[in-house]
């Protein structure tokens, strides 16, 4: 591997992403990379949803995740390999700001979580069966 390794997690999951990140971290170190850790806020834009929120709630739900962000890489990783991760709050849908971002990074592998999917999975695709199916690069999946 030559680019960096690529964790999406989303902060919003009451579980947590541990296991992912645990994971993450153990494949750069082996690989002697960095590791981005990126997680995506939905984007209300101008649509219908969006009128219904404040003007200033977007610039305050990206700080909230960052704050969010961070805390939850040194719950799962430790402060110390923390300073050397880069955080990354994307908005937009949460497959497709993955799967920019990695190909912009040129990440070299994905490292995403899996949940149990319920029957809505079956219809629309989880993210992380979206990730796979579309990406350049290898993709790990953690259950």
């Amino acid at each position: 591997m030559t680019g960096p390794v690529l964790c999406a997690i989303d902060i919003s999951d009451t579980n947590g992403d541990g296991a992912v990140l645990i994971a993450a971290q153990k494949m750069a170190d082996l690989a002697g990379v960095s590791l981005d850790v990126i997680t995506v806020v939905p984007d209300y834009g101008k649509s219908m949803v969006g009128s219904f929120f404040k003007s200033d709630h977007h610039s305050k739900l990206v700080e909230s995740a960052k704050i969010a962000l961070e805390a939850a890489v040194v719950d799962a990783i430790g402060a110390a390999a923390n300073k050397k991760v880069r955080h990354i709050v994307a908005t937009g849908t949460a497959y497709e700001e993955v799967l920019k971002l990695a190909e912009t990074a040129k990440s070299s592998l994905i490292v995403i979580g899996a949940h149990k999917p319920d029957f809505k999975d079956y219809l629309l695709g989880p993210n992380a069966a979206r990730v796979v199916r579309h990406s350049n690069c290898s993709v790990y999946v953690v259950r």
